[in-house]
């Protein structure tokens, strides 16, 4: 449904741009009529069922639309759309062509920016930073201070953190659970995460703790050897 609002007369100069709180002009999922919105430059930075709330604000040529929902104190601006059903809130900020769509979200002090495309389920959190022409999807989540950029893609369930990646991760879909280098000495096997030597200690009691077979401890063997092969310094 269709989120009918106006451009109030409350307005705010924002880095020399004037933007506009908006009201809602009849009532629908996000509130009531009346109720005062987050700020945007031109009522086409919203579109179709979305929402901007709290202090957030949307302008340039970005668009905010489906049932996307910009919140807290976020800031979509050049050409960047959020759409689906995209969360953005926090302090996050999304900028340049990048897009955020699908159920993905971003926050905290997140920056997603350039050609970036943050989709699916996928979490940009925390300091992250997505750039360029990274992409992050499927139900993966980039967080803490890590850098996701130029070509890089991190996919399927990874979890990336505290490093800089100009190239993709190592992600592997092995029989089990999904395996991926999460920072430069750390890798993430289903829920645990754990540094390359904690890994080699103690890889098979925690194979034989998580029921499994004695081919799918070897096999994971191979992932972790990989992994130290490709990562360590």
């Amino acid at each position: 449904m269709k989120t009918e609002f106006k451009l109030t007369e409350n307005i705010l100069n924002h880095c020399g741009i004037i933007l506009y709180r908006i009201q809602l002009t009849k009532d629908c999922i996000h509130g009531e009529k009346d109720d005062l919105g987050g700020w945007v430059e031109k009522k086409e930075n919203l579109q179709e069922g979305a929402w901007v709330s709290g202090n957030a604000k949307v302008y340039g040529d970005a668009k905010v639309y489906g049932d996307a929902w910009v919140y807290g104190d976020a800031k979509v601006s050049g050409n960047a759309k959020v759409s689906g059903d995209a969360k953005v809130y926090g302090d996050a900020k999304v900028s340049g062509n990048a897009w955020v769509s699908g159920d993905a979200k971003v926050s905290g002090n997140a920056k997603v920016s350039g050609n970036a495309w943050v989709s699916g389920n996928a979490w940009v959190s925390g300091d992250a930073k997505v750039s360029g022409d990274a992409k992050v999807y499927g139900d993966a989540k980039v967080s803490g201070d890590a850098k996701v950029y130029g070509d890089a893609k991190v996919s399927g369930n990874a979890k990336v953190f505290g490093n800089a990646w100009s190239e993709s991760p190592l992600q592997i879909q092995g029989t089990k659970h999904f395996f991926n280098v999460c920072s430069n000495d750390r890798i993430q096997i289903g829920c645990h995460s754990l540094t390359f030597d904690n890994w080699l200690t103690d890889f098979n009691e925690i194979g034989i703790n998580n029921n499994y077979t004695e081919i799918q401890i070897n096999e994971y063997k191979m992932y972790i050897d990989l992994a130290i092969k490709l990562y360590r310094k």
